[in-house]
């Protein structure tokens, strides 16, 4: 078969040489074999159950993922409700985190010339004297004493509300008529007017107590007008010196929910801040010195129609905190903040604790920034107990008792919360002059 021949059985024995193992070499063999079977085998299995667990592995933590950030999403919506932050939280964590480091503590106070803050927790002496006057007993007085004799000549549609009603007296000065359905709306109106003068918060406008009354001269020459806003006789109505050349006024950007929080490091920021000029920085605290009266009185009275309104109603619009404070105006020629619309307040505002009590809080107990005579007022009502007392003396010294028969006086569930808010009010001072005072 050509170059191919068949080697003879001879030749095929001298080229095999049969492998000879020795008895060791056996045993080698065997170990061998045995060795990679076992390897194999344990390489398939543990293939054969990681492959399966990587899989429930990632699927688990895809749906863990999933259920993360639905509880992330879940709270960024409660934190938004509530705001959460506080700045003694913040002060406490870097305290306790870095224990070697004090931010707060390493910024310099102003110097005691500037007269801004005082002990650490009071508007100094420059704030205070550059506050607007406002309205105090002088010109509540003499409110009082114009509505005595007025004669209302003219009443037409103004002053907020659809049942409200701005009037004009014989010597063109106006005042605004709090027509309600609900006598506990005209009692919180009254009460927190009260409460107010007992504080020397100079932000309300004068306001007093009058009854309709078609045969009284003050209501006279204005029968058709009161048929036709559907007043009825023998109601109580609060009558309100008109105030003219009112703007809005916006939530500063400290009780916003990037920031809410006012005490003294806060305006050392302020001082450091150089796109504020000197005049600026005067007027943004002038402004912040009438916030922090009008956080005590808010949450002393549980007012809902204000900063509640806002903070409440942000968990569906971010955008509100933005937007003009309800019920919170300024006076264009003096920065004066007018506290408008108190009738929610230590009645009805009472009886929502329970739901809105959360959001009362939130700037109370964040606020270590303080007017001092309100502070002085405040430590003397606890002391004292007598809140009550007062309330009700004013109500029968300066009301007839032709209202006094109509409208009742402050109730005792009312007075018992009262007391218990201004102890709260007590309480937080304290707890900032232990934080902040300089002493």
């Amino acid at each position: 078969m050509g170059y191919f021949r068949a080697k003879t059985t001879s030749q095929w024995d001298s080229d095999i040489k049969p492998l000879q193992f020795k008895p060791n070499h056996t045993s080698v063999y065997k170990n061998f074999c045995l060795l990679s079977v076992t390897f194999a085998f344990s390489v398939g299995f543990t293939l054969g159950i990681l492959i399966p667990l990587v899989y429930i592995k990632s699927h688990n933590a895809n749906e863990t993922e999933s259920i993360l950030n639905e509880t992330l999403a879940t709270n960024t919506s409660v934190i938004k409700t509530i705001f959460l932050n506080n700045s003694y939280g913040y002060m406490n964590y870097t305290r306790n985190k870095f224990p070697s480091v004090s931010f707060v503590e390493n910024i310099k106070e102003p110097s005691s010339d500037e007269q801004l803050i005082e002990d650490g927790i009071y508007w100094g002496r420059t704030i205070e004297r550059a506050l607007p006057e406002g309205y105090h007993d002088k010109k509540h007085v003499i409110w009082e004493d114009y509505v005595k004799n007025a004669i209302a000549v003219k009443m037409e549609n103004g002053c907020g509300r659809m049942q409200n009603r701005l009037i004009t007296f014989q010597d063109g000065t106006k005042g605004c008529v709090r027509y309600r359905q609900n006598t506990d709306q005209i009692q919180g109106e009254l009460f927190s007017f009260y409460l107010a003068k007992i504080l020397n918060i100079p932000n309300l406008a004068p306001s007093t107590i009058r009854v309709i009354n078609l045969n009284d001269p003050l209501w006279r020459n204005l029968r058709n007008e009161i048929a036709s806003a559907q007043w009825n006789s023998n109601r109580p109505i609060v009558l309100t010196q008109f105030i003219s050349n009112l703007n809005s006024a916006n939530i500063p950007n400290v009780f916003k929910p990037v920031e809410r929080h006012l005490n003294k490091f806060d305006v050392i920021n302020m001082t450091k801040n150089e796109v504020l000029d000197s005049g600026d920085l005067i007027k943004t605290l002038i402004e912040l010195a009438q916030w922090s009266d009008l956080i005590i009185f808010d949450y002393l009275t549980a007012n809902l129609d204000r900063i509640v309104n806002n903070l409440y109603n942000y968990q569906w619009n971010a955008n509100i905190m933005d937007a003009p404070a309800h019920n919170l105006a300024r006076k264009a020629n003096s920065d004066l903040l007018l506290f408008l619309d108190n009738e929610s307040g230590l009645l009805h505002g009472y009886r929502l604790l329970k739901k809105y009590e959360v959001y009362h809080s939130i700037l109370l107990d964040n606020l270590c920034l303080f007017r001092r005579q309100t502070v002085d007022k405040i430590k003397e009502l606890k002391s004292k107990g007598n809140i009550g007392h007062m309330l009700r003396g004013m109500f029968e010294k300066l009301n007839s008792e032709t209202v006094k028969d109509i409208l009742p006086t402050i109730p005792d569930k009312s007075v018992k919360i009262l007391n218990e808010r201004i102890e709260k009010v007590s309480n937080q001072i304290s707890k900032c002059e232990s934080n902040f005072s300089n002493s």
